[in-house]
């Protein structure tokens, strides 16, 4: 079992984001970006499974968890701005990138822009298109709704509905208190802004390695919509999780940490990512900003 260490990253733009750190110095950096109301926690369970061929990070984005909350900058594009600027902090030069849910939105949009940083994509639970979709639109009007504090019942709700199976007491209390950190005016921006951003375009252009993860009882993405991404990204593959809703990557931990590690020494091997443009290339130290190992 790997150990965790729960640290903070400053980017370039001032922003202080929290992020974990697992594995081990020497394996291939895997950077894991999560999706609306969520943090780092998401990953928590995949975190500690991850074996020595791989280096973990997870940084919690601007307005969730325990990271700054600026008065605006919420449109995908801001939050792939601050994936790049968190490589660049952790001297991370080229890294396989795992977008889960809306987070693979932000990933495949720092695969187009930025090809030279990213050796290859896994999309886990990511939307094709939203605007298309009947349960987003219903997710946006009970969204416009709230208001600070946040109801617990609409997080529990809204875990309840996107998990096709049901989950330990433990994850779904940690998983709710870290989308309750989430405001209001957050949660509202970032989905308007995924709402209103023309997704199938940010497709378009991918051109490095990508795996796809879906599962098939996933109630807000249909097979349709995966197949729009498996159309648009040359050679990308296709894995189905059997009985698995939108949150696979929180339903099926282990299994998704053997595909992501398999996908990631297939694309870039041990030792092979180098640092961050115009740095050193040394790894970040394990005494950095930040809380101790958890």
């Amino acid at each position: 079992m790997s150990t965790i260490a729960v640290k903070a990253a400053r980017l370039g733009s001032g922003l202080l984001l929290p992020y974990a750190e697992a594995g081990y110095p020497e394996g291939a950096p895997v950077v894991f970006v999560h999706g609306l109301g969520d943090s780092w926690w998401t990953f928590e369970p995949l975190l500690r499974q991850l074996p020595a061929a791989v280096h973990g990070y997870a940084p919690t984005q601007r307005g969730h968890g325990d990271a700054e909350r600026p008065a605006d900058g919420y449109l995908p594009e801001d939050f792939a701005r601050d994936l790049v600027a968190f490589l660049d902090a952790v001297d991370v030069g080229r890294a396989v990138l795992v977008g889960a849910s809306s987070g693979g939105v932000v990933a495949r949009m720092v695969a187009g822009s930025h090809p030279d940083r990213v050796a290859g994509l896994v999309l886990a639970g990511a939307p094709a298109a939203l605007a298309d979709k009947p349960g987003a639109a219903a997710l946006r009007r009970r969204v416009d709704g709230l208001k600070d504090p946040v109801p617990r019942a609409f997080a529990e709700e809204l875990l309840d509905e996107l998990a096709a199976r049901p989950l330990g007491r433990g994850l779904v209390a940690t998983l709710t208190a870290e989308s309750l950190k989430v405001p209001a005016r957050v949660w509202r921006e970032t989905l308007r802004g995924l709402m209103e951003t023309d997704l199938p375009a940010t497709l378009r252009g991918i051109l490095v390695p990508t795996l796809v993860l879906w599962g098939d009882a996933d109630t807000l993405l249909p097979r349709t919509d995966q197949q729009r991404i498996l159309d648009a990204i040359p050679g990308s593959e296709l894995t189905v999780y059997e009985g698995a809703g939108h949150l696979l990557y929180v339903e099926e931990p282990e299994r998704v940490v053997q595909d992501v590690v398999a996908f990631a020494s297939r694309v870039l091997p041990a030792g092979a990512s180098g640092g961050a443009p115009g740095r050193a290339g040394r790894p970040p130290s394990p005494g950095g900003p930040g809380a101790p190992p958890v």
